[in-house]
């Protein structure tokens, strides 16, 4: 029988499980945390707007205040609305998705899975797909975008059977 490995994750945390035989207890074989989803905003970003910035001023951009205004809006000069395109925490989530794909595909070229069932929040879900290895999307046969990280392992087969019934009605 071929192995199936669970693989049930979210931004901060994957947990992939082996199956060898349906009947067989599932064994956790990597449970892999991405501490960087886990820091505050603060220990990540260090060059944010503070709430004195003048955002809406003048001042020190060198010119009078009606020429510095347009200046500072025309140029797409900072604010404290200011949000980066590509936020922080989407960055981490998707270097952790990178991380995991890196994992399966090494596991993969050792053969230690035939097949894959993957179980990701519908926020993860969509950075794994995107940085899977065109080798290991052929063996996922069955995906759901719930996050069951936090499922003791002795139930998570249960809530898989339960979720992919739910969604065949």
């Amino acid at each position: 029988m071929p192995t199936t490995w669970i693989i049930t994750a979210n931004a901060g945390r994957a947990r992939i499980f082996s199956e060898d035989e349906p009947a067989a207890p599932l064994q956790e074989i990597e449970d892999m945390v991405n501490s960087a989803a886990r820091l505050r905003e603060t220990e990540v970003l260090t060059d944010k707007l503070g709430p004195t910035a003048a955002g809406k001023s003048g001042h020190n951009i060198g010119g009078t205040q009606g020429v510095a205004q347009a200046h500072n809006a025309g140029a797409g000069a900072p604010n404290k609305q200011y949000q980066p395109a590509h936020p922080p925490a989407e960055q981490e989530a998707e270097q952790f998705a990178r991380d995991i794909s890196e994992y399966l595909m090494k596991a993969h070229q050792e053969n230690r899975f035939q097949q894959i069932v993957l179980s990701a929040s519908p926020q993860f879900l969509g950075a794994l797909r995107m940085f899977l290895d065109p080798h290991i999307k052929p063996l996922i046969k069955q995906e759901f975008n719930k996050d069951y990280t936090h499922v003791a392992p002795n139930q998570l087969r249960e809530q898989l059977q339960a979720h992919q019934a739910k969604s065949e009605e």
